[in-house]
């Protein structure tokens, strides 16, 4: 995809196919967006609260629950409940009504206690809000009215480095088979729908992607649930392999193409990542503070009566403490952000998504690196004793080491270079 491809309709030939499936996926760009209005002060503030309160309870076991590895059934459980599933599906479809700004805070609030669950929701985020970014009006109601009435959790099989989809048409000419395997999915393992986009192999529509569901009991799904890694261990991250597995018109969601506004996907789900890390970085600070003022005595050569005395400890927290903060309010300026230019819908540009993806990369560099920083030094201020599974204080760096891998964060310095000495962007992508 081109970045500077312009709003325009998306032009199809197809014959052999049925009605719903052509009118879904030949669809004029007319934009509708559900998300116009910035957070209030009170919406900000219900789902902080909100996300705190599951956090709170996700606390209270989360060593024994990341040592154990199972799959997040009750943590899951618990998102549905409170209402932080529904939250970005508009009130008269039967959800919460909120917007972005408020799911990011929800985000980063809910990263300080599990990074593994607060993923899971960024990424639900991201993939229920396809309906809107890739489907029509009708396509919206639909699904928007039917996830919130089922509480559905959104997982996704999207990531363009693992081996392509195979999507042909059936023989009916009714809708589609799917085939193929990815190796990270976060969510579908677990979430009643997977979001999958895939290039149409052969047909009247070859070489359109589509964006579509597959729920998770339809027969061919399978999952290979062994995620086996450092951290982010609850995140139901493992594969999903589709063996004939049929589409029908009813599980698309409509077309990937180039459309400015479909493609704040990208920018959105790496706003993300980046309140998720500086979530973590906070919970680690919160937990070393526990450990540091629980510490008796100092190292022999302080002059300082206890560990939170000590002057190298204080200068320790006041950097890391400082950086933070910064880090924080970069990420708030961009989160209110992103009611602008969702708001704009259709009249977006590709010029105007792309500064907004520079800035987002921005934030991306500095959340990573306060991330890291913050979850390994952190450890100084606590000691060796504080290096043991048991408090719980190397959760947070493995949480932050592991998905800061996501893509690497050198060619979002990359990205903010170029822009900066050539004024260029980077080729649209689900990474940029």
């Amino acid at each position: 995809m081109r970045p500077d491809a312009e709003d325009r309709p998306v032009s199809l030939s197809s014959t052999d196919i049925s009605p719903t499936a052509r009118r879904i996926l030949e669809r004029p760009a007319a934009v509708h967006t559900p998300w116009t209005e910035p957070a209030s002060e009170e919406q900000l503030t219900r789902w902080e609260d909100v996300a705190r309160r599951v956090g709170e309870q996700l606390a209270a076991d989360a060593v024994e629950r990341d040592a154990a590895g199972r799959q997040p059934s009750a943590e899951l459980r618990l998102l549905k409940e409170s209402g932080l599933v529904n939250l970005l599906i508009p009130r008269e479809f039967g959800g919460e009504g909120a917007v972005w700004e408020a799911g990011l805070r929800a985000v980063r609030v809910l990263s300080r206690y599990d990074a593994s669950i607060a993923q899971l929701l960024a990424y639900h985020y991201a993939n229920v809000s396809a309906a809107a970014f890739y489907g029509g009006e009708e396509v919206q109601e639909r699904l928007f009215r039917a996830s919130a009435a089922g509480s559905w959790i959104w997982g996704d099989a999207v990531n363009p480095v693992d081996p392509a989809f195979t999507l042909t048409p059936d023989d009916a000419g009714e809708g589609f088979i799917l085939n193929g395997r990815k190796r990270f999915c976060t969510g579908a393992s677990v979430g009643e729908v997977t979001l999958v986009n895939a290039e149409i192999a052969e047909g009247p529509l070859a070489g359109a992607t589509a964006a579509f569901i597959v729920d998770r009991e339809r027969p061919g799904v399978g999952f290979d649930e062994a995620w086996d890694s450092l951290g982010q261990r609850l995140s139901a991250s493992g594969g999903v392999a589709y063996d004939d597995v049929r589409i029908t018109p009813e599980d698309l969601v409509g077309p990937v193409g180039e459309i400015p506004f479909s493609t704040l996907v990208t920018p959105l789900i790496q706003l993300a990542f980046s309140n998720l890390y500086l979530g973590v970085a906070e919970g680690a600070l919160l937990r070393g503070r526990e450990i540091t003022l629980a510490r008796r005595n100092s190292w022999f050569l302080s002059p300082a009566a206890d560990y939170a005395h000590d002057p190298y400890v204080e200068r320790l927290y006041g950097d890391l403490v400082a950086k933070l903060k910064a880090g924080l309010a970069l990420a708030d300026q961009l989160n209110r952000r992103s009611a602008r230019y969702l708001g704009l819908g259709g009249q977006l540009t590709a010029a105007q998504r792309g500064e907004y993806a520079v800035e987002v990369a921005s934030l991306k560099i500095v959340a990573t690196e306060v991330g890291l920083d913050t979850t390994q030094r952190v450890f100084e201020a606590t000691g060796a004793s504080s290096a043991t599974p048991g408090t719980g204080l190397d959760l947070f760096w493995r949480n932050v080491r592991t998905h800061t891998l996501h893509d690497p964060v050198d060619y979002k310095r990359a990205e903010v270079g170029i822009h900066f000495l050539r004024g260029e962007l980077q080729p649209i992508s689900l990474y940029t």
